[in-house]
């Protein structure tokens, strides 16, 4: 019988999200910070000054392979640029960790299918890092339309963005190939969160986009087909007014969830409305994403359950992405494979 109630962690590099992520872990009632690292010199530690001051007992090392060394680390977390999840993730697996990874958790399927095997290979889990799904407003908004509130879905909108600030520029300097740009950053979250509500894979894709110098895409907005005349509608940007929401169209009316990103002080609001002329409001208490995160990732490892967010669906987020991408750069359709 496993008597173990908390998961190590290390923190495997030194990302803005640690403002956010860092503290989740501290927090969490299942997982102990145990370390950070990174390849800038004195960065981990900075790092965990500025966002986890208390934690004196946390080790911070300027080598991340040092941190995959660690035999007292059990999960790690991978906030690296883009195009180094994969990698990174594949190096941690190979050394025994379980892995819960930034998005996008690859750029392309093959890197994603080599993460499965290697999970499976040593027994570990993995899962990529979309925070807004441990959110209870989304399974209140699940549930509505298991009561059947909005009858049959035919269409979702999901829309994402915010005015690019100096300080993130350097998310607009490596070509959409290279993992830069929009779609990498904060549109595989309006996609994602599109899929959650067809129970069907979709058949194709179309998209268009506005690149910067790099050949990062700055804005993009597109459609996917889903069969059946259902439709989801993607568009996000880096050059309009913060917006985080999506909104489900069904046969007897809609649902719209206000703020899929929760920050900490934001009230979580879903509105429905049918046409038999009901209309609703729901404010819901304000919970820490990232923090219900780490402790269900945490619970896995610790009880041996499955994932929410499995390799499988992962691999069909990037699939849609990497179509998506290609639909941008050529101007047609792209066809998915069944």
């Amino acid at each position: 019988m496993n008597n173990k109630t908390t998961i190590k962690w290390g923190i495997l590099g030194a990302a803005r999200i640690n403002e956010r992520l860092m503290p989740a872990i501290v927090e969490a009632s299942n997982a102990e910070l145990v370390a950070i690292a990174s390849r800038r010199p004195g960065a981990a530690a900075q790092t965990l000054a500025q966002y986890a001051p208390q934690q004196q007992h946390v080790k911070t090392y300027d080598n991340p392979e040092a941190l995959l060394d660690d035999a007292e680390i059990e999960a790690v977390y991978v906030p690296l640029a883009n195009q180094e999840h994969a990698e990174w993730a594949l190096r941690a697996i190979e050394r025994g960790k379980h892995v819960l990874c930034e998005k996008p958790m690859a750029l392309n399927v093959a890197d994603i299918d080599a993460i499965k095997a290697a999970a499976s290979k040593h027994n570990v889990k993995v899962m990529e890092g979309f925070m807004y799904r441990f959110h209870p407003q989304h399974a209140r908004v699940q549930e509505l339309i298991r009561l059947g509130t909005i009858g049959e879905i035919r269409s979702v909108r999901a829309s994402y963005s915010f005015m690019m600030r100096p300080a993130r520029m350097y998310r607009l300097t490596e070509s959409v190939e290279n993992g830069g740009g929009a779609m990498w950053d904060i549109g595989c979250y309006a996609i994602h969160s599109a899929r959650l509500f067809f129970d069907q894979n979709p058949v194709a894709v179309t998209a268009m986009s506005r690149y910067v110098e790099s050949g990062a895409d700055i804005t993009t907005s597109g459609i996917i087909d889903f069969g059946a005349g259902k439709f989801a509608h993607f568009d996000f940007s880096f050059e309009r007014a913060r917006r985080c929401e999506y909104e489900i169209i069904g046969t007897k009316g809609g649902i719209k969830c206000h703020t899929v990103w929760q920050l900490p002080g934001d009230v979580p609001v879903i509105s429905w409305w049918t046409e038999d002329g009901r209309q609703c409001e729901e404010r819901l208490p304000a919970e820490n994403h990232f923090r219900l995160e780490i402790e269900h990732f945490s619970d896995c490892v610790l009880n041996g359950t499955k994932p929410l967010l499995s390799l499988d669906d992962a691999r069909a987020n990037c699939q849609i992405i990497v179509a998506a991408l290609q639909s941008a750069a050529q101007g047609r359709t792209v066809k998915l494979a069944e």
